[in-house]
């Protein structure tokens, strides 16, 4: 693609690395087939491709984003599966990035969508303030059935998000995990140390995940350690286009994952959700511009590492029980199939630890939760969810496995299929307890797991 910036625009590290992207793409189209917007809503505008051209132009000509642009660059998913299909190699997330940030600075939305935005830039990352917010929405479930619908086309309106807030918040809530500044030993003699992300959204809808992690890891010979004054990773605000917000979250976890790697050593920093994991890993390249931190960072991504990438290191004894019986779905997040590009590693562990692993069809596309997108743009997540789900069902699966705290929620909230973390599964193949419902109501069912 032809590109027109000038030289006092490729001044500007950011333009130069778009200009490169840019320059990439060679308009085929390959990326419009796998994109979950564009194959339900049929606009180029809604693709890869044109949100491309649309991206293009406003950086070109160095003007404001028009509502026109908004409107499409909110609706993508920020999936990356126009990544993994894309021949040349565009490097999409980072435009897309780019992009938002331009308008988080340059456009003034409407005010009650500027305070909406706010919010949940202000509640998700903090997880006293989230569970708050959750037992707050519980009283107002109720409510909900009265607030009205809208269809995939619409623009949502305030109501229709605060319905699918609510929706979406769990009919209770479990006790809080272990506190930040824990260790836990590894049982025998230790074969490493790593620390163990503990989330935001994560430790208080599902704390259940990051303790099949510890009780595995421990198991077989990890020293577990929750850093002390970690935040939120940055991945909510980064993908609001909030940058500062997000780089001062990357900064303090950079500082206190290299204060803890400093005192007692780390071999790997492990991220049980994936959306968490993709931005850490894109710590090096969001921060390679801070003189400060330019170095940490780029260490801090070659530390991340899926909880999944380092178990497969661990070599795995033969499971305590097969479950031959069970047939698994396995949903791979769009965070790690495409952001992270890791898709046959979690079927394979828990395939061969014992489970049935089945593939869903159209395995590439979103599920919708998208971080915040499925309370921004419920109509359209609601309809992918409901092609998610769809598609699980023609696998006839007893449960279903996911890698992301997101998608389980997300998914969640259209079936009746226990939903659970994988490495719930691998703790339990592996001589650890069997899951049970401690989390979001119908993440886990114990009545289907207790028929085995």
């Amino acid at each position: 693609m032809k590109t027109e910036f000038s030289a006092a625009q490729l001044a500007d590290p950011n333009i130069a690395e778009a200009d490169t992207i840019l320059r990439k793409c060679v308009h085929c189209g390959f990326c419009t087939a796998t994109c979950p917007t564009y194959v339900l809503l049929g606009d180029e505008l809604d693709s890869p491709r044109g949100r491309i051209y649309l991206i293009k132009e406003m950086l070109e000509k160095d003007r404001p984003p028009t509502t026109e642009v908004v409107k499409h660059i909110d609706r993508c998913l920020s999936c990356l599966s126009c990544m993994t299909t894309c021949p040349s190699g565009v490097n999409y997330m980072h435009l897309v990035d780019q992009a938002r940030v331009r308008i988080e600075r340059d456009y003034k939305r409407p005010l009650l969508e500027r305070l909406l935005r706010a919010v949940l830039a202000l509640v998700l990352p903090r997880p006293k303030l989230f569970r708050a917010s959750m037992i707050l929405a519980r009283l107002a479930r109720p409510f909900a059935s009265l607030l009205p619908s809208g269809g995939a086309s619409a623009t949502p309106n305030l109501l229709r998000r605060i319905k699918a807030m609510l929706s979406l918040s769990p009919r209770g809530l479990p006790e809080a995990g272990p506190v930040a500044g824990s260790v836990f030993e590894a049982r025998g003699e230790r074969r490493g140390r790593v620390a163990l992300l503990q989330g935001c959204a994560q430790q208080v809808l599902a704390p259940r995940i990051n303790q099949a992690a510890i009780s595995l890891l421990t198991r077989h010979g990890i020293e577990v350690v929750l850093v002390k004054d970690e935040q939120c990773c940055g991945a909510l605000t980064h993908h609001m286009g909030r940058e500062e917000a997000a780089l001062e979250f990357a900064r303090a976890n950079i500082a206190a994952w290299c204060a803890e790697a400093d005192r007692g050593g780390l071999d790997a920093i492990l991220v049980t959700a994936s959306g968490c994991g993709t931005v850490i890993k894109d710590y090096g390249f969001m921060l390679r511009q801070d003189h400060d931190f330019a170095a940490r960072a780029a260490k801090v991504s070659r530390l991340a590492k899926d909880i999944t990438e380092y178990v497969s290191g661990l070599d795995l004894p033969p499971p305590a029980q097969r479950h031959d019986d069970i047939v698994v779905a396995y949903h791979s997040a769009c965070s790690l199939q495409h952001g992270q590009k890791i898709t046959q590693l979690p079927k394979e562990l828990l395939s061969k630890n014992g489970f049935v692993v089945k593939d869903v069809p159209e395995s590439h596309l979103c599920c919708g939760s998208a971080g915040t997108y499925n309370i921004l743009q419920p109509d359209i997540a609601n309809k992918l969810r409901d092609r998610k789900v769809a598609n699980i069902a023609m696998v006839k699966p007893d449960m279903i496995a996911a890698g992301n705290i997101g998608c389980m929620v997300q998914i969640a909230s259209g079936t009746s299929v226990p939903v659970m973390h994988t490495i719930e599964l691998l703790d339990w193949a592996t001589g650890g307890p069997q899951p049970k419902s401690s989390g979001p109501d119908r993440l886990v069912r114990n009545d289907s797991l207790n028929a085995r």
